[in-house]
């Protein structure tokens, strides 16, 4: 399990990748934030202490990040971005275009983190190809590092066997409900880094067609107990709990007092116990789409070159 670094970077702790490049272990996630709260929201992040930013080009809000870190006056350097290449654009040519129309958007010169948004299980070649595109790029120091998204160990072990540079980060869907214990383990063993999307467990609610009914980790009693013990949110939590694992977590939010809420969260720690106990909270079942049968097909999304 890969353990924060006691360096920062703003507010947050690093994890070094297995290429030596740093990265934030706390960052901003933007999916799903409109394209005119989007600027505003990585704006106040960014004043807050994050310094990472994860976007995609399946997001539709590239510009506005971009836009947000150039307002900031914070140096590149500084900053670790992160956006992905949609599957309407795998293949190795299509891949290089993906990147360069995401690099012109965001107002960038390189990004620090460049992923495969999801594996193509039907068509796995392409998602082979597409790969091979990031590899180049990060050997023509276009991007710092290079990994994949919702791999399974399955994906990761076929992905390793047909090509050459071992991804810096797997991001996955996780949370104290859906803890992909299999997939952690299989990151670990390759030096693949575990990022939470939906860390705190959104994506059971917006994702179930009836919110109401749906299974939320900040709602069950084992993580409130802990909230009202350490003087925190039920979120706060949980996001500790990626934290204390040794996970990257990108937590989603517009909400300016949401944003810094969500990164206050390095002032305290759960104990071995605690942190078992949230684990066994685990359901096993996700509440996003399935790796194993995602296509294009499922999905209306398109993305220009």
């Amino acid at each position: 399990m890969a353990n924060p670094s006691v360096t920062t970077r703003g507010r947050s702790p690093l994890v070094t990748l297995h290429n030596g490049v740093q990265m934030p272990a706390l960052g901003l996630g933007v999916f799903q934030s409109k394209p005119e709260e989007t600027t505003s929201a990585v704006e106040s992040a960014i004043r807050n202490g994050y310094r990472l930013v994860d976007t995609a080009a399946a997001y539709f809000n590239e510009e506005q990040v971009g836009e947000a870190i150039v307002r900031s006056g914070i140096e590149r350097t500084e900053l670790f971005v992160t956006t992905k290449l949609w599957i309407t654009n795998y293949g190795y040519d299509r891949a290089l275009r993906g990147f360069d129309s995401s690099l012109r958007k965001l107002k960038l010169d390189y990004l620090d983190l460049y992923l495969l948004h999801w594996p193509v299980p039907s068509d796995f070649e392409t998602t082979i190809e597409s790969y091979r595109a990031a590899e180049q790029l990060l050997a023509d120091g276009r991007v710092r590092a290079i990994g994949v998204c919702n791999f399974s160990p399955r994906h990761l072990d076929d992905l390793l066997a047909r090509t050459k540079i071992v991804p810096a980060v797997n991001q996955v869907e996780l949370n104290p409900f859906f803890i992909q214990r299999e997939v952690r383990e299989a990151n670990a063993s390759h030096r693949v880094i575990t990022q939470s999307w939906s860390p705190i467990g959104g994506v059971n609610v917006y994702w179930d067609p009836d919110p109401s009914t749906a299974r939320n980790p900040l709602k069950h009693r084992a993580v409130v107990s802990l909230a009202k013990k350490y003087g925190k949110t039920p979120a706060q939590v949980v996001l500790r709990w990626h934290i204390d694992h040794g996970f990257s977590a990108i937590p989603k939010s517009v909400r300016p007092e949401r944003i810094t809420e969500n990164i206050d969260i390095f002032d305290f720690s759960l104990s071995k116990n605690e942190i078992a106990n949230l684990d066994a909270l685990d359901t096993g079942v996700r509440g996003g789409p399935d790796p194993e049968k995602f296509s294009p097909s499922m999905t209306k999304v398109k993305v220009a070159d």
